[in-house]
């Protein structure tokens, strides 16, 4: 053998990997748009958007599209098949799985369905059903909890459902949302709707004016955290721009709908608020991130944008829609910012805050739906009106979300500061009857459980830290002496177990270990309260700090039912 002449490695036939597939690429040319032509269609902000598309047109994400959209946005495919498979809503489909059928009927399993039967629904409907053509599964809340139990139908949602409801929708293929009966651009002016838009543009109303209105109103973040409104205004417009708006229409907080309400029954006051408030910071661009379990409501608001649009109000692309993909954590409003970014919902660390450095690196403005809701009418009304409705010394009006065991479940505007109490005899019809209050839970899944002895604490921001719980999002459920208090804990830690977005090890390991010291015959008390602290004290954001409440409430205030279950030792 001649060693001295040259080794020359083979030629390998194609690069390594698997290949892109240039029809699929033709493919999402077709359905996105050529990317060739429009180099924006490449941005990262637009992933989410065409992994929906995708999703809606085929079903599913098979791996293979997945390498042709990385291809399409000249992005890692790593990248792009973390966003896919970060969203509950988004269907991976490997080389050697079984495509899922056409058809996926979602069971809600949050605890207002439960309390009506939703896990025997499920299992019914899973015996009936012919898995090869209908896929049935478990889905965490829908944002319907007065009509419970609810059952997704594809983008159909069929409340107050049955066997028979849900079988009678798979007969008639109601598989798209529910048309919404709305109130048009026309209607909104005649009624003086936009005045204040207009005032604000014109000067008549000035930044100042307005923020002072709204400080003398009280009016605070009303999505959960209650940071009052004008200080966000204020710390936004301290940076230098330019500057964004973000409305967070992603409430997936169990036992929560009241953004839906107001989105159905007001689009326009919504929007008018929303765009003062873009007005306010001065922001380039407005964008809506509505939760993806509200489909008929992303067409109302898209009909509501364009009718801005044609009537000279907005400018095209000034107002942006994005839809979410399933992921609760997404209502943390840096999660939120990175999805909206086109990547998976992981919260920030901060500082920075996303007032100082937001959406795409700019000072961001973060607010609720209710929240900009407020402000056209608060202005309209005056700051005085809205101040003085409030009970016990509170200030304003807060829309609360009530569901479980009341005769009349639903949205209630009611005075600030009143009690549960109140709230179940004066708007709610009392409790369901044959049932007796036994708990409840003042701010959905996070908020911790109160006991009936404190029915009669004000129900409002700030009045109910030294009961360990707090009012978050306003979303009541009603528990009677006919529920199950430790499965309801039990379903919530699991509710906070799949959603934990995994970032950090407190919230990703201590929601499963929770979830696992429940399951037992026997609770381990001082495992429950040290594990409780770390996820309190660790956790990057509020899921993994708020998690365990549930569990601390019944360690605090139902002993003695914990007790008579041998769950935890008498005395």
């Amino acid at each position: 053998m001649n060693t001295d002449e040259p080794m020359v490695k083979p030629r390998r036939p194609s690069p390594r990997g698997r290949q892109l597939e240039p029809v699929l690429l033709a493919e999402l040319r077709d359905l996105l748009g050529d990317e060739r032509v429009d180099a924006t269609l490449r941005h990262r902000e637009h992933l989410i958007e065409y992994l929906h598309a995708i999703q809606d047109t085929c079903g599913y994400l098979s791996v293979p599209r997945l390498r042709a959209l990385a291809a399409y946005m000249n992005l890692p495919m790593a990248a792009v098949y973390e966003t896919a498979t970060f969203y509950a809503h988004f269907d991976v489909v490997h080389d050697d799985q079984t495509p899922p059928p056409a058809l996926t009927l979602r069971v809600c399993d949050s605890p207002s369905c439960r309390l009506v039967g939703a896990s025997t629904l499920h299992d019914a409907l899973a015996k009936g059903a012919d898995p090869a053509q209908v896929r049935v599964v478990r889905a965490p809340c829908m944002g319907r909890c007065d009509t419970a139990p609810v059952v997704a139908v594809g983008h159909h949602h069929v409340c107050n459902a049955d066997v028979r409801t849900v079988g009678a929708a798979l007969k008639q293929r109601q598989v798209q949302p529910r048309l919404i009966a709305w109130q048009g651009l026309a209607d909104y002016r005649l009624a003086g709707g936009y005045r204040l838009l207009t005032e604000c543009r014109e000067g008549t109303v000035s930044v100042a004016a307005l923020a002072s209105e709204l400080e003398c109103a009280g009016l605070r973040g009303l999505g959960g955290a209650g940071f009052p409104t004008f200080r966000k205004w204020q710390a936004v417009r301290a940076e230098p721009g330019p500057r964004y708006m973000v409305i967070n229409a992603d409430e997936g907080e169990p036992g929560t709908f009241k953004d839906r309400f107001y989105l159905e029954q007001a689009p326009h006051g919504f929007l008018e608020g929303a765009l003062v408030s873009a007005w306010a910071v001065e922001a380039q661009a407005l964008y809506i991130y509505l939760r993806d379990e509200y489909p008929g409501l992303h067409r109302v608001l898209t009909e509501a944008i364009s009718e801005l649009v044609a009537t000279g109000i907005i400018e095209a692309g000034f107002v942006i829609l994005r839809r979410g993909a399933g992921a609760y954590i997404c209502g943390e409003e840096s999660a939120l910012i990175e999805s909206l970014e086109g990547k998976p919902g992981k919260p920030r660390l901060r500082p920075p805050f996303v007032a100082q450095k937001g959406l795409f690196g700019r000072p961001t403005l973060v607010n609720n739906v209710e929240t900009v809701y407020w402000i056209p009418r608060i202005h309209a009304e005056g700051a005085e009106w809205f101040a003085s409705q409030g009970r016990r010394g509170r200030r304003g009006l807060r829309s609360f979300s009530v569901s479980g065991r009341v005769a009349r479940p639903g949205v209630h505007l009611a005075p600030a500061g009143i009690s549960l109490a109140e709230l179940i005899e004066e708007y709610c019809g009392g409790m369901v009857e044959g049932h007796r209050l036994l708990a409840y839970l003042p701010g959905g899944a996070s908020g911790g459980i109160l006991p009936a002895s404190k029915a009669d604490i004000p129900l409002d921001f700030d009045t109910l830290q030294e009961h360990g719980c707090f009012i978050g999002s306003a979303a009541v459920i009603v528990l009677s002496d006919q529920d199950d208090l430790p499965a309801v804990a039990a379903n919530l830690l699991g509710f906070f177990a799949d959603e934990s977005c995994g970032q950090c090890t407190p919230c990703r390991v201590g929601t499963e270990k929770m979830l696992t010291l429940l399951e037992r015959d026997t609770w381990d008390e001082e495992t429950l309260q040290q594990l409780a602290r770390v996820m309190a004290d660790a956790s990057i954001c509020g899921l993994g700090q708020a998690a365990p409440n549930p569990v601390l409430s019944l360690l605090r205030d139902f002993r003695s039912e914990l007790s008579s279950r041998n769950l935890i030792a008498k005395g």
